[in-house]
């Protein structure tokens, strides 16, 4: 080997080792730890948080606006006074119609980390926060001058240059087949150049152990692997731009950014969570009924025909009735036998009356003559009477029909009268039930104990607070029906209504207990709580629930104590892509 072969073998071993580095490094893919994740259309902002505050600070514009909230709850304080320490001397932040505080600051549009200490006082309650903010700089970082190639780096680059040349002459071929092809006519070029004893020769092998390094390393790493272009990187790094805008957005390690005016326009609210013990809770299906000690039903006592009141209208669906109102008339209908008999009956009675009469007539005279006791003349009297009264009865049995007449206060919840309708006898025309006073009753499975403590969830969400009344010793259908009193407001119930009834039961357990409404069912099927790990940002954790009571549901793997956990807005906050 001539000493100019050597040379040029000796000044490929350095660009070899990088070429072969760099197809270590792609072995297995691993291209050292990711950069965080950065998103451009975030302002700059800074934070600082406290027992009982949070604080936001946000500069655009030369103003720096404050957003101030409750640490535990996130609520927004309003009213308060927050006085900033600044280079231009203590200034006072005044309110502004969007629910923060918002005070002149120059000085923050200067690139750079600016530190200010506000004084936070709301109400009996004061504090003193430190807020830094890092305003980047608009413009970038400046590019270096390209420096001048060194005779190494040009080589290298005329290399490169050549082997992609070569390959998209060759075609979108296998990498591999490629650059057997290359080395075999590259090889074959260097022996015909030591044959013949050019001076090319160490140039020659530079080219092609060159070459055959670039497209090796290139089909030996790449394979059929698209990284996609080489650029994608760049962007995490670029500076961002002035124009920003606060959007609340998903970011890609999951957490979802949502600035504070969002977060005033979701009404995100959080609490702290605590481990307790707390009484397992049952659910039981059940409905709506009324108290017996204040409802009751209409009901004819003869079959007849239904009648409107005298007012000739009959009670509507919730019309208000009082006890004894009579609601309906049933008229009892004469069959062609009864009415012969009664007139029968009416003949004879007119017969007897006459009769009497007379006779009455006829004592009255002979008491004045003292020919007849005034006895005789008193029977004759009360005899007349008693058969003018059976008339007058069987006259009115025919005339007048039957009332139906309310037994408690209340409101009509049903009614089955239609005029001209022939009721039945025990057939219920009317039920009349007292709205304020409803109650629930629930069929367990189990035998339970006074349970003072139960609660009722309606489909929309709303619990009702129940007193527990009694249950039964026989079985329906294999179940114990529980009845419950509804206690508190009552409107908008009806009978026979649906609830879910959460009864306690003696056994206790340990867990966090969070609202129903905290806890959000994602699209795989997992229940996840969203927390509340900074100012701006919640992060999704997979928890495992049990239900508590009506209102409550029971942590128990997933979530310490001592975390914010967001309890109003969580289905929101879940929406945010």
């Amino acid at each position: 080997m001539s000493t100019r072969l050597a040379a040029a073998l000796g000044a490929m071993a350095p660009l070899a080792a990088v070429l072969a580095g760099s197809a270590l490094a792609h072995e297995g893919h691993d291209h050292g730890a990711a950069p965080p994740p950065v998103s451009k259309t975030i302002a700059p902002r800074g934070e600082a948080l406290s027992e009982t505050f949070e604080l936001v600070a946000v500069p655009r514009d030369g103003t720096l606006t404050l957003f101030l909230d409750r640490f535990r709850t996130n609520e927004p304080v309003t009213g308060a006074t927050i006085d900033v320490e600044t280079p231009d001397g203590p200034k006072t932040a005044t309110a502004t119609p969007e629910g923060g505080y918002a005070l002149t600051a120059p000085w923050m549009s200067a690139p750079g980390r600016h530190e200010f200490v506000a004084t936070v006082t709301a109400g009996g309650d004061v504090d003193v926060l430190t807020v830094a903010v890092a305003v980047p700089d608009p413009s970038g970082r400046a590019a270096a001058a390209p420096a001048e190639p060194s005779p190494g780096r040009a080589a290298l680059s005329r290399v490169s240059e050549v082997a992609q040349g070569v390959r998209a002459r060759l075609g979108q071929k296998d990498p591999t087949l490629v650059g057997a092809v290359v080395v075999a006519f590259l090889l074959g070029m260097l022996v015909t150049g030591l044959a013949r004893g050019r001076r090319s020769v160490p140039a020659v092998a530079l080219l092609a152990i060159g070459i055959t390094l670039v497209l090796g390393t290139a089909a030996f790493a790449h394979g059929d692997e698209d990284h996609g272009p080489a650029v994608q990187g760049a962007a995490l790094t670029e500076p961002r731009p002035s124009g920003t805008s606060d959007l609340a957005q998903r970011l890609p390690d999951g957490s979802v950014f949502v600035p504070k005016p969002t977060q005033r326009l979701l009404v995100l609210r959080t609490t702290m969570t605590e481990q307790g013990r707390f009484h397992r809770a049952v659910e039981l299906p059940g409905r709506i009924i009324p108290d017996p000690n204040a409802s009751g039903v209409v009901q004819s006592s003869v079959g007849g025909r239904l009648s409107p009141p005298a007012s000739g209208l009959f009670p509507r669906l919730g019309t208000r009735v009082r006890r004894g109102e009579v609601l309906a008339t049933v008229t009892p209908p004469i069959q062609a036998v009864d009415l012969s008999d009664m007139r029968q009956t009416q003949g004879d009675l007119d017969q007897q009356i006459s009769i009497v009469e007379r006779r009455v007539d006829r004592y009255r005279r002979l008491a004045l003559t003292g020919a007849v006791a005034q006895t005789q003349l008193d029977d004759a009297l009360a005899e007349f009477k008693g058969l003018q009264d059976r008339r007058a009865a069987l006259d009115r049995i025919r005339r007048e029909p039957e009332p139906l007449v309310s037994p408690v206060d209340g409101v009509v919840a049903q009614a089955a009268a239609v005029a001209g309708q022939m009721a039945s006898p025990g057939q219920m025309v009317f039920q009349i039930v007292d709205p304020n006073r409803l109650w629930v009753e629930a069929l367990s499975f189990d035998a339970l104990t006074a349970a003072q403590d139960a609660t009722a969830r309606l489909a929309d969400g709303r619990l009702l607070t129940l007193a527990y009344q009694g249950s039964g010793l026989a079985d329906r259908n294999q179940a114990i029906p529980v009845q419950f009193a509804v206690q508190g407001d009552a409107s908008g119930l009806r009978v026979g209504q649906f609830v879910t009834v959460l009864a306690a039961t003696d056994r206790e357990q340990a867990g966090l207990a969070l609202p129903r409404a905290a806890v959000v069912r994602t699209g795989n099927g997992q229940d996840v709580v969203y927390e509340h790990t900074s100012a701006e940002r919640f992060e999704a954790r997979p928890v495992r629930v049990e239900p508590l009571d009506g209102g409550r549901v029971l942590v128990a793997e997933g979530m310490g104590p001592g975390r914010r956990v967001v309890t109003q807005g969580a289905e929101l906050l879940d929406q945010v892509r």
